[in-house]
C-alpha cells in the first residue's frame, strides 16, 4: 500500500519509546490541513498509536483497535492480532486504506490491512509516504549518535519533511518510559 499522507516514525533507544508524526494532511496534489494530529494515546496513555494512510479509515482502525485494547488491556500484542484478524477478515474493513504503528512501554508493533502485525528488531519502525526516509535517518542516528529517542525521531522526521512532499515539518512526537 503507498500511503500519500504522511509519515509516522517510532523509535525505542534505552528506557524510552518516541513516536512522532507530521501533519499534513492531502487530498491530491493540495494540501488541506497542515496541522493534523496524527499520533493518538490511548488506555490512559500507556499506549500510543499513529496512523498513515486516509484520516476516516484510519479513525476507523483507531477506533477498533482501542476496543480491542479494553478486551485485553494488559495485552497489547492480543489485541494488535485481534484487530488484525478482523480487518482481513471483514469485507468492509479490507476496503480501507490504512496502517498504523501501536507503542506501549515493552512492544512496537506495525499493523497493516494485509493482516501483518509486525515487530521490528531494532525497534525502529515508519510507516507513510515518508516512512522509508525516516526510518533511514533513525537508522543512522541510533547508530552514529548519542541522541534521545525523541530527538531521534524528532531529526529523523525533519529529513523526511525536507524530501517528501506529502510529509511537512509540522511535527508531534509524543514519548513513554520502557519496562526494564
Amino acid at each position: 500500500m503507498k500511503s500519500h499522507s504522511t509519515t509516522i516514525l517510532t523509535v525505542r533507544k534505552g528506557s524510552t519509546v518516541a513516536i512522532g508524526g507530521d501533519g499534513q494532511v492531502t487530498f491530491g496534489s493540495s494540501v488541506m490541513k497542515a496541522d493534523a494530529k496524527k499520533i493518538r494515546k490511548l488506555l490512559n496513555g500507556d499506549v500510543l498509536t499513529g496512523f498513515a494512510g486516509s484520516t476516516a479509515d484510519a479513525f476507523a482502525l483507531m477506533e477498533r483497535f482501542e476496543t480491542r485494547l479494553k478486551d485485553y488491556p494488559q495485552n497489547v500484542t492480543r489485541a494488535a492480532i485481534e484487530l488484525a484478524k478482523e480487518w482481513r477478515t471483514d469485507r468492509s474493513l479490507r476496503r480501507l486504506e490504512a496502517m498504523m504503528i501501536v507503542v506501549s512501554r515493552s512492544e512496537t508493533l506495525l499493523l497493516t490491512g494485509n493482516g501483518d502485525v509486525v515487530q521490528p528488531t531494532d525497534g525502529i519502525a515508519a510507516i507513510g509516504s515518508g516512512g522509508n526516509y525516516a526510518m533511514a535517518a533513525a537508522k543512522a542516528l541510533l547508530a552514529h549518535s548519542d541522541l534521545s529517542a525523541r530527538e531521534i525521531v524528532a531529526e529523523s522526521m525533519k529529513v523526511a519533511s525536507e524530501i517528501d512532499i506529502y510529509t511537512n515539518s509540522n511535527i508531534i512526537v509524543e514519548e513513554l518510559t520502557c519496562e526494564n
